[in-house]
């Protein structure tokens, strides 16, 4: 499909959508179309994208969908579970791994690796001293607690590949925002009608931290919206970030203008997006039922768009992994991605930046990123002199799905520049 027409496709999705957010209710299809539009936003983008032809039956489809949930090892991997509450309530689910907390062996049989797909990384099976040696060789990691925060409509379980690899050789905590995953629905949201907001998402990591890791050094790593919540930390709470924390990860993520963002599209389509889509967010939002419904029905579509922004190629990556993704996102509920989307045209944490300044900061994105283009991931490095830029070749928004292996080992280099930032704070 040339850039044309999927602009007019765009065009297309806009204008049916809108029709179905007024007459929510009226039409299965409508809500189709609504369902297929608010799987966009969650994917990422705004609306309109290449759909690759279907040409295998709906009924197949659903079997191999199902298969490989049964299949797929992805997203199972659990730690010690813990609840911390945020100021207004706010139930966040968070899960810890501890140093050394698989074992070599059990029972005297030594433990495999659970997937093939697990073992190239470092695999939940492996001994934490075969995991170490993967990672480090012969070097030393600092000895802190790594918070993942992860992004708009994925959860926790985001980071399989990056917590196979480290379970039982570093310490780190998994969350899930707000809203997200096991955590409970923003009760700001509910009960009072408050947007959600970036510095509040920064808020709700303090509330983590102090639950979960609340001594000792840190290394924060954040991917897409998780990088700015982690920067909004930063922006609300500078004697933390100067006291206790020695290495910074930014993923795919943004310090502002999000706004400008055309995913993939053509400008004058995307403007045309832009004017119409809060109130059909609005709209939408208002009728999850239906909108649900209609999502499910089209499961099929939703499936290439969740490829199509969520990967550099979409045809080469493991069927397993991208339903995967896909799950994670499809498990989001309506109201929520309608919720959250308005805080991104707010975000504006570029001064936040400077918190970070001569920490051990690593800027990583996909080349190919269409939801927060790699030029977001420059202009955050460009403020950080002394920041490492990875630009993942071939790589889309999760690069850390897609390309495990290379964010995996960048971690592990960036835990060992921070043992020298943890050595100077102790002295």
């Amino acid at each position: 499909m040339s850039e044309g027409s999927t602009g007019a496709a765009a065009a297309d999705v806009v204008t049916e959508v809108a029709g179905a957010a007024v007459a929510a209710g009226t039409s299965w299809r409508r809500a189709g179309i609504a369902g297929t539009a608010i799987g966009v936003i969650a994917a990422g983008a705004a609306a309109g994208v290449a759909i690759e032809r279907m040409t295998v039956g709906r009924g197949m489809r659903k079997k191999a969908r199902l298969a490989l949930d049964s299949a797929g090892p992805y997203g199972s991997l659990r730690g010690m579970p813990g609840t911390a509450y945020a100021d207004d309530g706010t139930e966040l689910a968070y899960e810890v791994d501890e140093v050394d907390a698989v074992p070599a062996r059990v029972d005297g049989v030594r433990v495999q690796a659970d997937a093939d797909a697990d073992a190239e990384v470092g695999g939940p099976g492996l001994s934490g001293g075969a995991r170490r040696l993967r990672l480090f060789g012969r070097k030393v990691p600092a000895p802190v607690t790594v918070v993942f925060s992860h992004g708009y409509c994925l959860g926790q379980d985001s980071w399989h590949f990056q917590r196979a690899a480290l379970r039982g050789v570093v310490r780190c905590v998994y969350w899930d925002q707000r809203s997200h995953g096991r955590s409970g629905r923003g009760v700001a949201q509910i009960e009072d009608g408050r947007p959600v907001s970036i510095d509040q998402l920064g808020q709700d990591l303090k509330a983590v931290i102090d639950a979960a890791a609340p001594e000792g050094p840190l290394v924060l790593v954040g991917h897409s919206m998780g990088g700015m919540t982690t920067m909004a930390l930063a922006d609300q709470f500078p004697d933390l970030v100067r006291e206790r924390v020695a290495g910074v990860v930014l993923i795919g993520t943004s310090s502002g203008r999000l706004g400008e963002v055309n995913f993939g599209l053509p400008v004058a389509g995307m403007n045309a997006v832009r004017r119409v889509l809060p109130g059909v967010l609005k709209a939408l939002g208002s009728q999850a039922e239906l909108v649900e419904k209609g999502r499910r029905a089209t499961a099929d579509l939703f499936a290439g768009i969740i490829k199509r922004y969520s990967f550099a190629s979409p045809r080469d990556i493991d069927p397993a992994v991208a339903r995967f993704a896909e799950r994670l996102i499809e498990s989001t509920p309506i109201d929520v991605v309608a919720e959250f989307y308005p805080a991104f045209a707010e975000h504006d944490k570029t001064t936040a930046l400077e918190r970070f300044a001569g920490l051990p900061v690593l800027v990583l994105a996909g080349d190919k990123d269409l939801v927060t283009p790699s030029e977001h991931s420059e202009a955050i490095a460009d403020l950080l002199p002394d920041a490492e830029l990875v630009l993942v070749p071939d790589a889309g928004h999760l690069v850390m799905m897609e390309h495990p292996e290379v964010v995996v080992d960048r971690i592990a280099d960036l835990l060992v520049r921070a043992k020298e930032q943890v050595r100077d704070a102790a002295r």
